[in-house]
């Protein structure tokens, strides 16, 4: 009796298993049919950027284009200027080929007068699959050009930092790589008349990670992280604003 209500047992937790992974695997189907139909997901904001509409006159539309960090301001951490012209366009998990694919319909066609652009996390951690720095840096390049050819101001923010104090986080984002990537924005805006948004020197700590206290995974920052990128961020725009 025991052996018998023991094999039933086991039965019990195997079929468990089994029901778990079909379920992961019909999750992961779904995702990934959605992607190949929308692989650089322009439809997340159609119908927000439709009913948005063109700029009041004499508006001064800035665009904050990114990832996760983007997406979650505001929504999950942070304050998103209410008050101000500013237009949240971060998509969770992106990178920067998806980006430049939404240049358009997501800066260019709604009347932007300043893009503020937050990219490159994800593509150092292979988000859609593997990318050099050469890569990465021409996808901003184009971007910045895009911009330009459209007469809207550009502002490119540093690579945030990354830590692995609340989780591993630095095998996948090399702090090397985000230093390398982010000399190479800076030196791009200096050369370009473009406008550099330090956001990682302020973010480090004495290890040149990102400081435990202002993340809880080691990769976003929490609201005491966007409280140190949102004055950074309004120093930045102003200062684009005086570019000529």
């Amino acid at each position: 009796m025991k052996i018998s209500i023991l094999i039933m047992a086991l039965s019990a937790v195997g079929l468990a298993q089994e029901n778990a992974e079909l379920k992961k695997a019909q999750a992961d189907l779904v995702r990934a049919q959605k992607t190949l139909l929308d692989w650089q997901n322009v439809g997340r904001y159609r119908a927000d950027n439709e009913k948005l509409g063109a700029p009041k006159p004499g508006e001064k539309r800035v665009v904050f284009l990114g990832d996760s960090i983007t997406d979650a301001w505001g929504r999950r951490g942070g304050k998103f200027w209410p008050e101000l012209p500013y237009v949240n366009r971060g998509i969770s998990g992106q990178t920067t080929p998806q980006m430049l694919i939404r240049f358009r319909p997501d800066v260019i066609a709604l009347g932007a007068k300043m893009v503020v652009i937050l990219a490159g996390t994800n593509d150092l951690a292979g988000n859609t699959g593997p990318m050099t720095l050469e890569e990465i840096e021409g996808n901003l390049q184009s971007m910045a050009e895009l911009a330009v050819a459209n007469k809207i101001k550009v502002v490119m923010s540093s690579v945030m930092p990354v830590c692995d104090y609340h989780r591993p986080q630095t095998a996948k984002r090399p702090p090397e790589k985000i230093i390398a990537l982010n000399e190479w924005i800076k030196a791009y805006c200096a050369k370009n008349k473009h406008t550099y948004l330090d956001y990682y020197s302020a973010m480090l700590d004495d290890a040149k990670l990102l400081r435990k206290e202002l993340t809880e995974d080691g990769l976003h920052p929490n609201p005491a992280g966007y409280a140190i990128m949102e004055p950074l961020a309004e120093k930045a725009i102003a200062a684009a604003w005086k570019r000529r």
